[in-house]
């Protein structure tokens, strides 16, 4: 392992405890404000804004988010993603012990499955990893068919998905954010996707916090996660031809890929909304620098 990638590995690991705490206190705030609306877009900004406590998780949001970007600059998306997936497992365990609660026994493997998924991403970095660019016209299209499943969750979805519509449609928007954050830092008339990023991001963030006032924060943010981890590791090795390790450690890396994903998903299942009352603290489980919300 270079000391680059060492380097992005730990500023993927503040990135995403970071973020996790400013969704905390995004939550919080956003579930006192009046209610939001994207067709009345200004009025929306202005509570949010307004909102000192959304402010301040908004501010340690955006540094998390600036910590993800230098991440990505040092190392492949596959990397720095799975840091963040495996984190949830982490960040379950330590916000257990904090609040002085048990762990369910769902939540107990997911912590399991997160931690092996790092510890064998470890392992496999041993057998060398490589950053790869990619072809704009397969990741122009996985961008475009990802942002058409989410504006079809949005319109149709949230009609008979409530609450989850929104988390399921952010999660795809913010990894078109995280997506396009790796390849607009590669520089050159890719710089270009900075575009792509303040707009996935942007949808996202409105999506989410809509989300929040609708039903429960592990609702949204669960399956907002789950997206947001899942598929930018997925792109990876397929539309920017990131190298994975040959032999035994690319079966060690392939593991440590399913494996937190697979931790995510036990973590991040959605619950009833009747949790909400009790959200707060379990919301502080999701994360994604480019996360569940950046």
């Amino acid at each position: 392992m270079t000391t680059g990638t060492a380097v992005a590995l730990g500023l993927a690991a503040a990135s995403t405890t970071l973020t996790n705490v400013a969704y905390l206190r995004e939550h919080d705030a956003a579930v006192k404000l009046p209610p939001l609306d994207l067709r009345h877009p200004v009025r929306s900004v202005r509570l949010l804004v307004g909102s000192r406590d959304w402010m301040r998780g908004f501010a340690m949001e955006s540094t998390g988010f600036l910590l993800y970007v230098a991440a990505l600059a040092l190392a492949p998306i596959a990397l720095v993603q799975s840091i963040a997936a495996g984190g949830i497992g982490v960040l379950a365990f330590v916000s257990a012990r904090v609040s002085h609660r048990s762990l369910a026994q769902r939540e107990v493997l997911g912590v399991v499955l997160s931690i092996v998924g790092l510890v064998a991403l470890a392992v496999s970095l041993t057998g060398g990893s490589g950053d790869g660019t990619g072809e704009l016209g397969p990741i122009l299209l996985w961008l475009g068919a990802t942002a058409a499943v989410a504006v079809v969750l949005f319109l149709v979805g949230r009609r008979h998905m409530g609450a989850a519509a929104y988390g399921a449609a952010g999660g795809l928007f913010f990894s078109i954010g995280d997506i396009s954050t790796k390849v607009a830092t590669q520089g050159g008339v890719r710089a270009g996707f900075a575009v792509l990023v303040v707009a996935g991001y942007g949808l996202g963030t409105a999506l989410i916090q809509l989300g929040y006032q609708a039903g429960g924060a592990l609702t949204v943010a669960g399956l907002a996660t789950l997206l947001t981890n899942a598929l930018p590791i997925a792109a990876g090795p397929v539309i920017l031809d990131e190298p994975m390790p040959t032999g035994a450690m690319g079966g060690v890396r392939i593991l440590a890929f399913v494996a937190v994903i697979a931790g995510a998903v036990l973590l991040s299942r959605p619950q009833s909304d009747s949790t909400n009352a009790t959200s707060s603290t379990a919301h502080q489980l999701q994360s994604s620098p480019g996360s569940a919300e950046r």
